[in-house]
C-alpha cells in the first residue's frame, strides 16, 4: 500500500482541522479523483502527502512506508524524491528552456552521468508527446505544453505515485481531456495517481476512485455512474 491514513485530521497552516477523521489507502496504479468546493480540503490532503502541512493527529498516517506521524525533517527530501508532484500552475523555470528544466531535476535529485540524463529527458518528452520542445522557453508554450513538460518532470525519477493538484483547472477543455488521458495512461502502467479536480464530465470519461471532501469529512463516492 502506497498511502494509508486513517482517522487522520488533516488542519490547514491556521491550526484549524479542515478534515477530520479521513480514512484513504492508495494502492500501485491507482487512479483516484478528490472532490469537492473550493477550501473543502482536497489541497491540504495532498500537502500532507508530500510533508508540505504536518498531520497532528491519526490512527496511522504512512506514505512510501514511511510514519508521517514521525517522520524527521532530514528525510523528508528523500521522502519526496520518490512521487511526482503537479501543480495547477506549472511551476516551471522561466529563465531556462525545456530541457535545462528537465537537467535542473535530474542533478538536484542525484543523477550525474551526461549520457543517462540526456536519454531520460528524451524518454519522458517523449511519453508526453513533447519530442520536438526540447529547446523551447517556458513562455513559447501553450498552457497544455507547458503542463505537459510539468508531468514529464514529474515522471522523471519514476515516481511510485504522482501527486496533481487541479492540474487541469485552467486548460481548455480539450487540452484538459488530453492531459487526463496521459494520467490515465501513466497510472496504467503502474504508478498511482491522486488528483484533485473540478472537472466533473471527465470523470465520466475517465473513470477512477472518487473522494469527496464536504463539510469537514473526506468520502468515498461509490454511486456516481459513468458514461
Amino acid at each position: 500500500m502506497l498511502i494509508d491514513y486513517r482517522k487522520a485530521n488533516i488542519c490547514q497552516t491556521e491550526g484549524e482541522n479542515v478534515l477530520e477523521g479521513v480514512d484513504f489507502s492508495v494502492n500501485e496504479g491507482d487512479f483516484i479523483y478528490l472532490i469537492g468546493r473550493v477550501g473543502s480540503g482536497k489541497s491540504s490532503l495532498l500537502k500532507t502527502i508530500y510533508c508540505e502541512l504536518d498531520i497532528d493527529e491519526a490512527e496511522k498516517a504512512e506514505v512510501l512506508g514511511q510514519n508521517l506521524l514521525e517522520i524527521r525533517r532530514k528525510h523528508i527530501p528523500a521522502l519526496r524524491k520518490q512521487m511526482g508532484i503537479i501543480f495547477q500552475d506549472f511551476q516551471l523555470l522561466t529563465d531556462r528552456n525545456v530541457y535545462k528544466n528537465l537537467q535542473f531535476v535530474l542533478k538536484s535529485t542525484g543523477w550525474k552521468d551526461k549520457t543517462e540524463i540526456d536519454t531520460r529527458i528524451r524518454e519522458v518528452l517523449s511519453d508526453v508527446k513533447m519530442d520536438d520542445k526540447a529547446d523551447k522557453m517556458p513562455h513559447e508554450l501553450s498552457g497544455g505544453e507547458q503542463q505537459r513538460i510539468a508531468i514529464a518532470r514529474a515522471i522523471l525519477n519514476h515516481p511510485k505515485m504522482i501527486v496533481a493538484d487541479e492540474p487541469i483547472g485552467s486548460l481548455d477543455t480539450e487540452t484538459a481531456d488530453n492531459i487526463l488521458q496521459l494520467l490515465r495512461e501513466i497510472s496504467q502502467k503502474g504508478t498511482a495517481v491522486i488528483m484533485s479536480t473540478h472537472n466533473m464530465p471527465l470523470l465520466d470519461k475517465y473513470p477512477g476512485t472518487v473522494y469527496r471532501c464536504e463539510e469537514g469529512k473526506m468520502e468515498k463516492i461509490d454511486n456516481l455512474i459513468y458514461g
